[in-house]
C-alpha cells in the first residue's frame, strides 16, 4: 500500500520492538497507560506465538526488545521467551513492578541472558506507594531492587510522577541513592488509559513541576556521576508536542498480549483503524504495507497548520492519540502545541491544575480487570465513560 505524498521506500526499520506479553497485573495504579477496556481483548498469545512474533521482529530489524504489559512476570514462559531473545540477539529489557520476581527467576533471567531490568516504584514512602498501586508492595520492591544489584544488573528505577508523589521528589531520590541505583527515570505521567480519566486529580501545578525540576537538578550535581537522572517533562507544560514515537510506524513496533500490532502503546483506542494482528499476517507486510500503520506516516493526512508547518520534520504533528482524547479527531494537530487552533483544551487543564493544587481528593478511578466502576460525588456506582475529556 501507497499513500498520496508518501513513498514506501522512506519506512524506516522498527528498531525498537515492545512485547506487550501480559495485560494481568497484581496492581491498580491509578495512571496506568494500558487501555482501559483490556478486559474485553482476546486471550493471550501461546508461548509459540510469542516466539514467532521475537524470530520475526530480528529478521525485520529490530534489535531492542522489551518486556512489559501489565505486569510480564505474570507469564511463567517468560524465562523461554528471554532465552530465545538473547539467541536471536536482541537487547532485552524487562520493565517490571517487581511483583513476581524471586532469586530463583532473576538467576533464570542472568543465566538467559536478559540484558536490563527497570524496577517501578510508585514512591519513596511505604504508604503512599501502597495506596497508588492498591498493594501491599513497598517493602517487595526493596527486595527486588536488592536482588537486582545482588545479580550485577544496573539499578534503574522508575517512578511516576503526578500530583500526589512530585513534591516527593527529594525523598524518591534519596530512596534511589540509598538502592544504589545508577539510573533514574522521574517520567511525568502522559495522560492516556487510566491516567486519562484521573487527569484532572493527578496533573500537577507548574509551580509544582518547577519546584521538582530544580531538586532535580541540584540533586544531580549532589550525585554527579554516581546517578543518571532522566526527568521527562508532562506534555501539557509545553509550547510544542514531542515527536511521538519518533514518528508513527517509524521505529517503534509494539505487539499487545493478544497480538495486535500498534505503532505505539495506545493507538488501539483510535477509531476507523484495523490494526492487524500477528495471528493473521506476518510483521513485515503488518510494518510496510497495512493500511493501519500507513496511515499516518508522511504528511499527506495532516491539516492546517501541521500541513504547512516547518516543524512538521521535528514533531510529526505531535501525538495522534492525545489529538484524539482531547479534540475528538487524530488528524487533527496536537493540542499541546500553541499553534494549535485547540490549544485552550490544555492551556484550560493546566489552568484548573493550579485551582487544585492543594486539593487532597484521592483519584477516583483504579485500573480493575473485570470493570470500570467508580464513585461519583453521590457515593453511587456508575459506569465510566472510557472517551469522556476529564470534567472540569
Amino acid at each position: 500500500m501507497e499513500k498520496a505524498g508518501f513513498e514506501q521506500s522512506k519506512v524506516n526499520l522498527p528498531l525498537w520492538l515492545l512485547a506487550e506479553v501480559s495485560y494481568r497485573c497484581p496492581l491498580h495504579c491509578v495512571y496506568c497507560y494500558n487501555p482501559i477496556d483490556y478486559a474485553s481483548y482476546g486471550e493471550e498469545m501461546s508461548t509459540e506465538d510469542w516466539l514467532r512474533v521475537l524470530r520475526q521482529g530480528r529478521e525485520l530489524g529490530a534489535t531492542q526488545l522489551g518486556f512489559s504489559g501489565g505486569e510480564p512476570l505474570m507469564r511463567s514462559d517468560l524465562e523461554i521467551l528471554v532465552a530465545e531473545a538473547r539467541r536471536l540477539g536482541y537487547y532485552s529489557n524487562l520493565i517490571t513492578s517487581g511483583v513476581g520476581l524471586d532469586e530463583r527467576r532473576i538467576a533464570a533471567f542472568k543465566e538467559g541472558g536478559l540484558d536490563h531490568i527497570q524496577v517501578s516504584f510508585q514512591d519513596s514512602t511505604r504508604e503512599m506507594n501502597d495506596f497508588l498501586s492498591s498493594t501491599r508492595t513497598f517493602d517487595l520492591k526493596q527486595k527486588v531492587a536488592r536482588l537486582v544489584k545482588k545479580y550485577d544488573y544496573p539499578m534503574v528505577l522508575n517512578v511516576v510522577l503526578h500530583k500526589l508523589n512530585i513534591d516527593h521528589v527529594q525523598q524518591i531520590l534519596e530512596m534511589a541513592e540509598q538502592l544504589e541505583a545508577e539510573y533514574v527515570e522521574l517520567a511525568n505521567t502522559q495522560y492516556y488509559g487510566w491516567a486519562w480519566l484521573n487527569r484532572d486529580k493527578l496533573l500537577p501545578s507548574r509551580d509544582q513541576l518547577q519546584r521538582a525540576e530544580e531538586i532535580t537538578n541540584n540533586f544531580r550535581q549532589h550525585a554527579a556521576n554516581r546517578m543518571k537522572i532522566y526527568f521527562v517533562v508532562p506534555d501539557y507544560y509545553e509550547t510544542r508536542p514531542k515527536p511521538c514515537m519518533s514518528g508513527w510506524g517509524a521505529v517503534f513496533l509494539c505487539i499487545t498480549a493478544d497480538g495486535v500490532a500498534l505503532p505505539c502503546h495506545s493507538a488501539r483506542m483510535l477509531p476507523g483503524l484495523n490494526f492487524p494482528s500477528v495471528r493473521d499476517h506476518d510483521l513485515r507486510w503488518i510494518w510496510h504495507d497495512s493500511p493501519a500503520f500507513n496511515t499516518y506516516r508522511g504528511d499527506a493526512w495532516m491539516k492546517e497548520p501541521c500541513r504547512s508547518c516547518p516543524e512538521k520534520v521535528k514533531d510529526y504533528g505531535g501525538c495522534r492519540c492525545q489529538a484524539y482524547l482531547m479534540t475528538g479527531d487524530a488528524a487533527n494537530a496536537d493540542p499541546v502545541c500553541d499553534k494549535s487552533p485547540l490549544h485552550g483544551l490544555v492551556t484550560d487543564a493546566v489552568e484548573r491544575a493550579a485551582k487544585r493544587e492543594r486539593d487532597s481528593a484521592k483519584p477516583q478511578v483504579k485500573r480493575a480487570a473485570d470493570a470500570l466502576l467508580f464513585r461519583d460525588d453521590a457515593n453511587s456506582l456508575r459506569l465510566a465513560d472510557a472517551n469522556k475529556q476529564p470534567s472540569a
